[in-house]
């Protein structure tokens, strides 16, 4: 009976055991080939890395070798300029650098992309390439030199010594002799002299994309908690006796705030104030919604009034979405016939009874000012609508001032209309008829305009 049962047993046990080391094998086959294809793409993105930033000082060399009234080579050298340093962060991205600090060469090449980009775009005619534009090219020459030669530095090393990628990949996870690796002291060195290098006067178009607003640079006199908590029992129309809590948010930090919770009978509401001046960030009621009752129409009418009420009188609603039964609404400052878009403040309210819910008003705080001071145009409204595509179908116009892509307040003519079967707001400027922005209305909206 024995022999039979191993007769039977010892053959499919032998069978077992070499589909196991088949399998085995395979598996080991296939995670073999992900590591090889990981490790390709890894050389790969390095090796172009290395490639694109020596072809990107030699642009910013050919760029600078021509005549400072050459604006078609400066256009043209700007343009590939941009293009070198964007395939540059795009390689960057590819590699295994996520726990390595390179932050800082990554962020000096972003700000290379944007000046450039920013540069070339514009009208040369009306704003040729300045002293200035000319100083930082010839800065950034001298930089992508030595950053160009640390790179080929190491790559040297990868090639002569054969480094592998996987090994950067599991040093840095690992924590393990990541101090040791080779690849990895070459970024960190790179890392280290773009750190020490001095900033440069990019102009304001790319300076407004780094510039980190924050609510500590405000004006106005610090407040206390106790100012806070009368504050917030003032905006809530909670009487003296609701209990209310103030937490101090972020003390020493750029981020200062409080943070004041306002037991009121049907629910906490929650808002957020500046230190400096004491002014409302945000208010979050917390009542629950029940379903839609209300049009979105009179939901932006009775927010419109809710911020008249609480001292926000010369508001406007530009647009009006609503999810479920919220109503998303955001109102700009009007000054005049101008719409001031900067000071914008968006309400949410509910459309059960079409109250407001609560509001984020940070753009409003930071941007803010009593005697804004706007230029007539210099286009009329006809010689601006001349300007438009004959196929678009005006529904509205109206003068809005704007912060275009350059960071830069401009005054523009907002024509609203359809075009193609979509439609759009086109902000045109007021003195030159050039395109501002165009914006496409993705949903339906219960505001004029949006």
């Amino acid at each position: 009976m024995y022999k039979r049962m191993s007769a039977v047993l010892f053959p499919l046990a032998a069978l077992l055991f070499v589909g196991a080391l088949v399998w085995g094998y395979r598996e080991n086959q296939e995670k073999n080939a992900i590591l090889l294809k990981a490790e390709n793409q890894y050389q790969r993105a390095f090796h172009d890395l290395s490639y694109h930033v020596e072809q990107l000082h030699g642009e910013l060399g050919s760029t600078l070798a021509v005549h400072a009234a050459s604006d078609g080579m400066h256009r043209k050298g700007l343009v590939n300029v941009w293009r070198l340093t964007s395939e540059a962060q795009n390689e960057i991205n590819q590699l295994p650098l996520t726990l390595l600090p390179f932050s800082k060469t990554e962020e000096f090449l972003s700000k290379i992309s944007n000046f450039s980009y920013k540069a070339a775009i514009r009208d040369f005619k009306d704003k040729p390439i300045t002293d200035g534009e000319l100083k930082n090219l010839k800065a950034l020459y001298q930089s992508s030199a030595e950053i160009s030669k640390e790179l080929q530095g190491v790559q040297e090393k990868v090639i002569t010594n054969r480094l592998r990628w996987m090994d950067v990949e599991s040093a840095l996870a690992t924590n393990n002799k990541a101090e040791d690796n080779t690849i990895i002291d070459g970024f960190k060195t790179v890392d280290k002299r773009v750190g020490a290098y001095p900033e440069l006067d990019w102009g304001p178009s790319v300076a407004s994309m780094y510039d980190k607003r924050s609510v500590r640079k405000l004006d106005g006199v610090p407040v206390s908690a106790e100012d806070i908590k009368r504050k917030a029992l003032k905006f809530s129309d909670s009487g003296a006796q609701t209990p209310v809590s103030v937490v101090h948010n972020g003390q020493g930090t750029e981020w200062e705030s409080y943070t004041a919770k306002v037991e009121a009978p049907k629910g906490p509401i929650s808002m957020d104030f500046t230190v400096n001046g004491g002014l409302l960030i945000s208010y979050s009621d917390s009542r629950e919604v029940g379903p839609a009752n209300v049009p979105l129409a009179r939901a932006v009418e009775k927010a419109g009034e809710f911020l008249k009420l609480k001292g926000y009188p010369h508001m406007t609603a530009v647009s009006a979405d609503r999810y479920d039964n919220l109503g998303n609404i955001t109102f700009v400052t009007r000054s005049g016939d101008t719409l001031i878009y900067p000071e914008k403040i968006t309400v949410r309210a509910g459309l059960d009874t079409g109250d407001v819910t609560g509001f984020q008003a940070s753009d409003y705080v930071n941007e803010h000012q009593d005697n804004r001071k706007i230029p007539k145009p210099k286009l009329n409204l006809e010689a601006a609508r001349a300007k438009l595509n004959g196929d678009f179908r005006e529904l509205y116009h109206r003068m809005a001032w704007i912060e275009n892509d350059n960071g830069e307040e401009v005054l523009t003519y907002e024509f609203g209309g359809k075009i193609n079967g979509s439609q759009y707001r086109i902000y045109l400027n007021a003195d030159t008829g050039i395109e501002e922005t165009v914006e496409e209305i993705r949903t339906a909206s219960g505001a004029q305009g949006a």
